[in-house]
């Protein structure tokens, strides 16, 4: 077990750092393309639900895994331990190259955005440089600073990162409590709630299909539970709060979001959901409610959502990319650990800089689509290892065991939609395994590296500042 990190998490700040991370902008946002896709109000609340089951089912097979596996670095480690370490690279890469950091940007670009209601300087078509090919707007350079500021928040400790994410997860909880109340005492139209659960559905193979693909968006609003696993090396006993904190933290994000879209599907003619400006629904909520003040405390509370997720997602994935160089499978500074604030801040510095080239690229929003099918895939890799490593180790030799009902569920389900996913958007599928199979080639050259190289210890030792 690392020496490195200091353990000062409790319980409290691990759901904190689940709920946190998972409320994002999605659960504002992502209804009005799943209402356009089944065409159905009923279908649409089946596709949360749905998304609900597998989140569920998911984080508690990896609450197994974490309570027995409880290094830093979470589901990189897992597939390091269970399976080898090509396997757990590519996902390390894969996570590095786009899916953490393609998320942070995304979600940033969202605050970034939704400041611009209320600051209309800060927008994607006001430039500071149009210069030939080059572009900047105020926009991007508003995200920019967003990231900056919360990767030096989280490089002056881990008490700073914590603090800031506990207020932000405090805050988006109460104000989605606060649209639940509101829509279910001012908006709540059972004429409304009638029309769009009455809707006519053909109800066969394709239609299940289209649940199933439609289900992404959904899920993708909420699977980012898993980031609580990589900060596994700074939790009080790891093997207890880490399996409490996803159950916690993952049902309380679940309720939450059916509650609002129940609210949506109430208040809402399907039509409106489905033509929301800018696919942004809750603006459309409030907006329906409250008029155009509506419309900006959404704003409010759409940026609140995105500041908190990102701010989980920045202090998580650093701690990633720093196992994987004191595993000697990345860029060796990573491993480096501030002596005076335990954090690995080169890790967070590398990772900003990347995240900022992202956002001045413009186009990581559709790599982060490219990668959702991989990410699937790891994550039913991942799943599929519960049973590898209880067949490795025993299974009366587990801290904690979850019933075979949940692994088994996420497995088919998630299999299932990976199947849809291939047939029904194959180009969204191929370029995500592309990019996930360039890492091949880089782990064989950082492997032939790491054989030259004197070992220190098995694990690899970190680098102190």
């Amino acid at each position: 077990m690392s020496e490195d990190f200091k353990r000062t998490l409790g319980l409290a700040d691990s759901i904190s750092i689940v709920a946190g991370s998972m409320i994002g902008c999605g659960i504002f946002i992502v209804s009005a393309d799943i209402s356009r896709q089944v065409q159905s109000g009923l279908l649409m609340m089946l596709v949360w639900i749905l998304a609900a089951i597998v989140t569920l089912c998911g984080s508690l097979s990896f609450a197994e895994l974490s309570a027995n596996i409880t290094d830093e670095g979470g589901q990189y480690i897992y597939l390091k331990k269970i399976f080898n370490e090509k396997i757990a690279f590519l996902y390390g890469w894969t996570t590095f190259l786009v899916i953490q950091t393609g998320t942070i940007a995304a979600v940033c670009t969202a605050f970034a955005k939704f400041t611009g209601i209320l600051v209309p300087f800060i927008s994607s078509t006001h430039y500071i440089l149009n210069y030939g090919g080059l572009h900047i707007s105020t926009q991007q350079v508003f995200t920019i600073m967003t990231v900056l500021i919360l990767s030096y928040i989280n490089s002056k400790g881990l008490e700073y990162g914590v603090i800031t994410q506990n207020i932000f997860t405090v805050t988006k909880v109460i104000s989605i409590i606060g649209i639940v109340i509101l829509g279910t005492f001012v908006g709540l139209n059972f004429n409304i709630l009638y029309q769009n659960f009455t809707m006519p559905i053909n109800f066969n193979f394709h239609t299940v299909n289209i649940i199933a693909v439609a289900v992404v968006g959904a899920l993708f609003a909420s699977i980012t539970w898993n980031n609580i696993t990589f900060v596994a090396g700074e939790i009080k006993q790891p093997e207890k709060n880490i399996p409490k904190a996803l159950l916690i933290g993952s049902l309380l994000v679940l309720t939450l979001y059916f509650l609002i879209n129940s609210i949506y599907i109430g208040t809402l003619p399907l039509k409106l959901i489905q033509t929301a400006p800018q696919d942004i629904v809750g603006a459309q909520l409030m907006g329906y409610m409250f008029g155009p003040i509506g419309r900006t405390v959404a704003a409010a509370i759409i940026m609140i959502s995105a500041f908190g997720c990102a701010n989980g997602m920045i202090l998580a994935g650093a701690r990633v990319y720093y196992k994987m160089a004191k595993d000697r499978a990345f860029f060796r500074p990573l491993a480096a650990i501030n002596r005076k604030t335990k954090v690995p801040s080169t890790s967070l510095w590398i990772q900003c800089l990347w995240i900022c080239l992202l956002i001045l690229w413009g186009n990581y929003s559709q790599l982060l689509d490219y990668v959702i099918y991989a990410s699937l895939i790891f994550y039913l890799i991942t799943t599929v290892g519960v049973f590898v490593y209880r067949k490795k180790i025993g299974v009366e030799n587990l801290k904690f065991k979850v019933h075979d009902i949940f692994p088994w569920t996420f497995i088919v389900l998630s299999s299932y939609i990976i199947l849809c996913l291939t047939f029904y958007k194959p180009l969204y599928t191929l370029p995500g395994l592309l990019i996930t199979l360039a890492g091949l080639p880089v782990f064989d050259m950082w492997n032939k590296e790491k054989r030259t190289l004197p070992i220190i210890d098995g694990q690899g030792a970190g680098i102190n500042k």
